[in-house]
């Protein structure tokens, strides 16, 4: 069983802390970077805490490295969910990846190689992890830019499906890195949307990327295109009451600016809800 739905929330930034707790901002939830908050004290929890009080809250990790051969870190689990009781955060999630090795951060969310060992693997230290957290986690779609030999036979959508069902773990389908990895890799989009079960998915990101010369590199420091939004309309139409957030990294605009992104997210979910009925 899914969480509740949220409806539609920001990625918090700090160059909106301000912002948010002057205006208080027509957003449902907001969420927040996990290793942005796992310290003691200081402004960052000064301003998470008022606005705590204010909305729901979300984690999102990108240091869990769920695919590494490396022992699950313990120590940033125990931050993970002391943080997780601080914010009563509705969920967690982190990423579909290994992040490094042998116990060196490569600061990059890497790919897995598609295979039945590598699901059997991720699937177990999961179902680790969500018992020592004692929730189930959400686990994101990866960009990618290169693919494994070893992945031939399993596709994208078959290789985080079959993870989600053997770990009973559910999914945050970024709709940005669908689009990336599509045009990167030539696969059709829409057989992604349509190859994972919409009981599993519960989040949706909405972001930006860069476009260069073939090829095309998820940067979420820019709008988000009209193609990913086509396919956001898409994913509304096969995926009911997910709860769905506008994400931006780089290059971050006044709240304002993104408050106009978020009600385009609001009037296509709206509008292709319709649709489908």
């Amino acid at each position: 069983m899914k969480y509740p739905s949220l409806g539609f929330g920001l990625g918090l930034r700090k160059e909106h802390y301000n912002a948010i707790l002057d205006t208080s901002p027509d957003v449902d939830w907001f969420e927040i970077l996990t290793e942005n908050y796992l310290v003691e004290g200081g402004k960052p929890l000064y301003f998470l805490d008022q606005i705590c009080e204010r909305y729901p809250v979300v984690m999102h990790g990108v240091s869990m490295s769920i695919g590494s051969s490396d022992p699950i870190d313990l120590k940033y689990l125990s931050q993970v969910k002391s943080l997780a009781d601080r914010t009563k955060a509705h969920w967690i999630s982190d990423h579909l990846c290994f992040t490094g090795l042998d116990g060196v951060n490569a600061h990059d969310l890497l790919p897995l190689p598609y295979t039945e060992e590598t699901v059997k693997f991720v699937s177990e230290k999961i179902r680790q992890t969500q018992d020592y957290l004692e929730r189930r986690i959400l686990i994101e779609n990866v960009s990618s830019y290169i693919s494994y030999k070893q992945s031939e036979g399993m596709t994208e959508w078959e290789f985080i499906t079959a993870i989600a069902e053997e770990s009973d773990s559910l999914m945050l389908l970024d709709i940005n890195n669908i689009f990336v990895s599509a045009f990167n890799h030539g696969f059709d989009p829409l057989d992604y949307l349509d190859g994972v079960p919409p009981e599993r998915v519960q989040q949706h990101h909405l972001a930006g990327h860069s476009q260069y010369d073939g090829y095309i590199i998820d940067t979420h420091d820019n709008d988000v295109v009209e193609g990913v939004w086509d396919l956001y309309a898409e994913a509304v139409k096969r995926f009911d009451g997910v709860s769905t957030m506008i994400e931006r990294d780089d290059n971050i605009p006044e709240l304002p600016y993104l408050m106009k992104e978020l009600k385009m997210a609001k009037e296509i979910s709206a509008a292709n809800k319709r649709s489908a009925q």
